[in-house]
């Protein structure tokens, strides 16, 4: 089961008190106390992992170290370490007590989400002309502590599209682990099916029929889970008898159910290619020409059409990654 809507509470680490303590070497008496240590931030980070959220089911509080209290000698405490959580790329965070929203959308992103606390001066900073053996010392100030809420919004970076029973899962089982099952009939998949592939989620969405958008089939439940992905593998099986109407009826029910749909970046595949002759592939991609659109042969049986599509992949995995700004 995926976690995918999760509250939890963070808590930075506190600081570290300063400390009293004065010199006992003679002729260099005075004021030895180091500052505390500061306390650890809490982070959220992207990972690929779609159910990094699981870590959350059960533990509810997640809290940073605390900063190490000063020491004699002129030493400081250590800081606390930090407390970094691993979340699922599209997860939103919203703080409950600020309403500050903070969105992880690439792989390695990490965002401060709560601040520890300043270690407490030790008696070695307050020494002056007039005050040379001062006892006072600071607390440590405390970690903030927040309730968050993390939902995962987007599904997948990458998903696949078409009619029904049209070599959607077989690919989708071919690049990852994924146990899709897979028939000759329609409406093999009733409920996304989602793989990894090294640090992208893939999803085979279920089968789109006209009048989708209204209901009919699957239905809108499905066309939603469209709305969260990236990047669609638009499906078209090379044993269609009407490739290009095929196609624009699964464009046709994306646009009924939201236009942005068709503004999202699109690779179209002719699947079952080992079925269908050369000559016919060649037409049909003719075919998908003349409505400027590239179309490639693909079939889970040759190698070389795999490693175009896993090269579109790497090329997608690559933009995915969080790139800092300089």
């Amino acid at each position: 089961m995926i976690i995918d809507d999760v509250k939890i509470k963070v808590i930075a680490g506190n600081g570290g008190t300063g400390m009293v303590t004065f010199s006992k070497i003679m002729m260099v008496k005075g004021p030895t106390g180091g500052n505390g240590g500061d306390g650890g931030n809490v982070f959220i980070e992207g990972v690929s992992d779609l159910g990094a959220l699981k870590q959350f089911r059960y533990k509810k509080e997640n809290k940073a170290e605390n900063g190490e209290n000063g020491k004699s000698g002129l030493h400081d405490g250590t800081n606390g370490d930090d407390l970094i959580l691993h979340v699922p790329v599209g997860t939103v965070a919203t703080n409950l007590n600020n309403e500050i929203v903070v969105e992880i959308t690439q792989i390695g992103q990490r965002e401060l989400i709560a601040k520890g606390g300043h270690g407490g001066r030790g008696n070695f900073l307050f020494r002056s002309a007039i005050n040379t053996s001062p006892k006072e010392f600071e607390e440590g100030k405390p970690g903030q502590n927040f309730d968050i809420h993390l939902e995962l919004k987007m599904i997948a970076d990458v998903g696949f599209i078409g009619l029904p029973n049209v070599g959607k899962s077989s690919l989708l089982n071919e690049l990852t682990n994924a146990k899709s099952k897979v028939a000759n009939y329609a409406f093999t998949t009733l409920e996304p099916n989602l793989g990894v592939y090294f640090d992208l989620i893939l999803a085979d969405i279920p089968g789109l029929i006209e009048g989708a958008s209204e209901g009919k089939g699957l239905g809108i439940k499905f066309l939603k889970h469209v709305e969260r992905t990236k990047v669609l593998f638009h499906f078209i099986s090379a044993e269609s008898a009407t490739p290009i109407e095929d196609y624009n009826i699964v464009r046709k029910e994306l646009e009924n159910h939201n236009p942005i749909l068709l503004e999202k970046p699109e690779y179209i595949f002719l699947s079952k290619s080992d079925e269908s002759n050369p000559e016919n592939i060649k037409k049909i991609q003719k075919e998908f020409k003349k409505i400027k659109k590239e179309a490639l042969p693909i079939s889970i049986i040759d190698n070389d059409s795999i490693d175009e599509v896993k090269k579109l992949l790497n090329n997608i995995a690559e933009d995915k990654k969080f790139k800092p700004e300089e």
